[in-house]
């Protein structure tokens, strides 16, 4: 079974495949334990499910090789290979993890296990009904990725407080638009709310000393796994 990036959540096809387990194929990137790098589970030993295929094609995009190839797999497959590098933390990421039909049984078999899990997702697909044990990082897009119209902002109100907001900021002009979006959508009250330089394009000094000055209710964060081993793939 195929699966496309205009497939939605919600319809009955996903339904019916998110029922029967034994039916859930996924195309994987790869899947490899690292330490977290991002949000607020950094730092921590995580296995990370990175499934393939991005409808979005952010201009600062660091995961690109996962938008084609991949390898499908059952999803007794995936949960084996998870069990065995053994760790706590799960997160699953992409490309768009939620572009796959069977992303939300992945995540509901992952919590099934005692998993904390986390999903990393652009926001560009309903996320409302995944399961509630998920922690869901949400990135909203900033003018520099140049995808801001792919923001969902409806489904910003279905954030709880153990969910999380990225912004993702190239410049100025990505701060001062991130910083008002904050303030109007009252993010800072309803979840942890993250900014985070893109690499090699804002120096990560920059963004903190605004963060600072502006006394913004915001976590600055770098991506750990970067300063650690650079983009290599599967780190």
């Amino acid at each position: 079974m195929s699966t496309t990036v205009e497939e939605r959540p919600g319809t009955s096809a996903s339904r019916d495949l998110g029922d029967d387990p034994a039916a859930v194929r996924l195309k994987i990137t790869e899947i490899f334990r690292s330490l977290q790098g991002e949000a607020d589970a950094v730092g921590f030993p995580t296995t990370f499910v990175r499934l393939t295929g991005c409808p979005l094609r952010c201009t600062w995009c660091d995961t690109a090789y996962a938008f084609h190839g991949g390898e499908w797999q059952s999803l007794a497959a995936v949960l084996a290979r998870v069990e065995a590098l053994a760790t706590r933390h799960v997160c699953v990421t992409g490309g768009e993890p939620l572009a796959q039909k069977g992303s939300r049984a992945l995540l509901r078999a992952l919590c099934d296990l005692g998993k904390q899990v986390s999903l990393e997702t652009s926001g560009a697909i309903g996320y409302h009904d995944v399961d509630p044990r998920v922690t869901r990082v949400v990135d909203v897009k900033t003018p520099g990725s140049g995808e801001t119209d792919r923001n969902l902002y409806d489904q910003l109100a279905t954030l709880r407080a153990s969910d999380q907001v990225k912004f993702v900021i190239a410049d100025r002009a990505d701060y001062d638009w991130s910083r008002e979006r904050v303030a109007t959508l009252g993010l800072a009250s309803r979840c942890m709310v993250l900014f985070s330089p893109v690499a090699s394009q804002l120096a990560p000094r920059l963004l903190a000393d605004w963060i600072v000055d502006d006394n913004l209710p915001v976590r600055f964060q770098l991506q750990l796994h970067k300063v650690l081993w650079g983009d290599q793939p599967g780190k």
